[in-house]
């Protein structure tokens, strides 16, 4: 069926009203003046219910439980993330309009507006998918549409011991820092598995303890019967209505977290997170990105600078509050994994510094010179 008469259809079912089912699709068409058989007017149903009300031609991509990203570039340009690197799909939409049509009805579905006025949206959908779009002439050529699938179901620790994210034996290392109470941040760049590798590890937590979240998008899916999750919000188009991260950090600690957790670190919560961790919340951890283990106190002190707070006075309260970073890479193959693992101490100049304790290695992970300092802090446990 052509492009044009599908957006005959389309227009005729829009000025109708009503859901695209056979009956009305056959109807649209003869209207139009063409007549066509059962299973193209089935096929068009479908392809019209797709778009009307579901994802379009990404509907197969997000319905594929090995899928964690979408992203169209182009009409004719749609790839995907399976965890092994980004790869070029054979789906395309007719048009670049049918992108732009696409990315705004998936805004308006999560309650957002997407137009020339406001040309990019962040937001969440109703099964908990990352959006993120930005429209022509912004996007140049074509609408670009970003999707992070949120499966409903965490991967547990020894999956990610069978998928090469933890070496053989380094499952240990984690259970030992969750029995010990540390404060830690998983840090790594964009799309290393910092939330999947910190949702499995939350998935560990005694049942008996209460895990607090706070993030901007809720993405984390810990496998625990007792989660409480805050989610921030932006203002709406009067300005109002405006909550953030750092509003939740602070609601949060009301709320009698066992666990305090921040989806990501990235603004002004980090100060709330640090005064928490300092005042008897022990065990709290998040994610931060970061380019390398040792980068993490960098870049918290730029976010607690932004935020006010002295750079001394940050210093004395990161080396108090956290105990441990777990870096993730993604390597040349594409596979995620932990890097190294990291302690904090303080150098003579009263700075936090990170020390490697734990690198990758094939078979386990390799000691390094922080590794004492480490089994200290876990209590003996982990070897």
């Amino acid at each position: 069926m052509s492009v044009e008469l599908l957006d005959g259809v389309r227009q005729w079912l829009a000025v109708s009203g009503g859901e695209p089912t056979p009956a009305r699709v056959a109807q649209a068409l003869r209207e139009q003046g063409r007549v066509l058989g059962d299973a193209e007017v089935l096929g068009a149903a479908d392809r019209l219910r797709s778009e009307l009300v579901g994802s379009g031609p990404l509907e197969p991509l997000l319905g594929d439980a090995s899928v964690t990203d979408v992203l169209v570039s182009a009409h004719d340009r749609v790839w995907v993330d399976r965890g092994g690197g980004l790869e070029l799909t054979g789906v395309a939409f007719s048009d670049a309009a049918a992108v732009r049509r696409l990315a705004q009805r998936l805004a308006a579905v999560a309650g957002r507006r997407l137009d020339d006025a406001r040309p990019w949206v962040d937001a969440r959908l109703p099964d908990g998918t990352r959006l993120h779009a930005v429209l022509p002439p912004v996007a140049v050529g074509c609408t670009c549409l970003s999707l992070r699938v949120v499966r409903p179901k965490a991967f547990t620790l020894e999956e990610l011991v069978a998928a090469g994210t933890v070496p053989p034996g380094g499952d240990r290392v984690l259970r030992a820092l969750l029995r010990a109470r540390l404060s830690f941040l998983v840090s790594g760049g964009t799309g290393t598995g910092k939330t999947t590798l910190l949702s499995a590890l939350l998935g560990l937590v005694g049942p008996g303890e209460r895990i607090v979240l706070a993030e901007d998008s809720a993405e984390l899916r810990p496998d625990h019967p007792h989660v409480v999750r805050l989610e921030s919000r932006p203002a709406n188009q009067e300005g109002a209505g405006l909550v953030t991260l750092e509003d939740l950090v602070r609601q949060a600690l009301r709320m009698r977290p066992d666990r305090l957790v921040v989806g990501e670190v990235r603004g002004p919560e980090v100060l709330d997170l640090l005064a928490a961790l300092n005042t008897g919340h022990e065990g709290g951890c998040g994610t931060v990105h970061a380019n390398a283990a040792s980068g993490v106190p960098a870049r918290l002190e730029a976010l607690g600078t932004a935020a006010g707070l002295d750079r001394a006075a940050l210093h004395s309260q990161l080396a108090a509050a956290l105990s441990v970073v777990l870096h993730l890479v993604r390597d040349g193959s594409g596979r995620r994994r932990i890097a190294e693992v990291h302690v904090l101490e303080r150098d003579p100049a009263g700075l936090v510094r990170t020390v490697p304790a734990l690198r990758w290695g094939a078979e386990a992970f390799v000691q390094e010179t922080g590794w004492a300092r480490l089994r200290e802090l876990l209590g003996g446990e982990g070897a």
